[in-house]
């Protein structure tokens, strides 16, 4: 296993135990790191409109399509320690 895989694992396993919850647009951007790095590119159909939490998911992974693994296991590594 790779040290940014395991420095990754551990920013998800802390990610459950931040002092404080996160405003909802880093709440997004977490996620969408998260998904990016563990499953790469969006290939999903978008929710409908009446899914608006569904659908901001959807706009906040979509949005960083074409970002590598690697990079998105930085950045998401990144923005979990600048919250602890």
């Amino acid at each position: 296993m790779t040290d940014l895989k395991k420095k990754f694992e551990a920013a998800v396993a802390n990610s459950k135990n931040l002092s404080e919850r996160p405003d909802n647009s880093t709440l997004l951007k977490i996620y969408a790191l998260y998904k990016q790095a563990s499953t790469g590119d969006n290939t999903e159909k978008k929710p409908g409109f009446v899914d608006m939490v569904g659908r901001a998911k959807w706009d906040a992974w979509n949005g960083l399509k074409g970002t590598s693994t690697k990079d998105a296991m930085q950045q998401y590594v990144d923005l979990i320690a600048s919250l602890s």
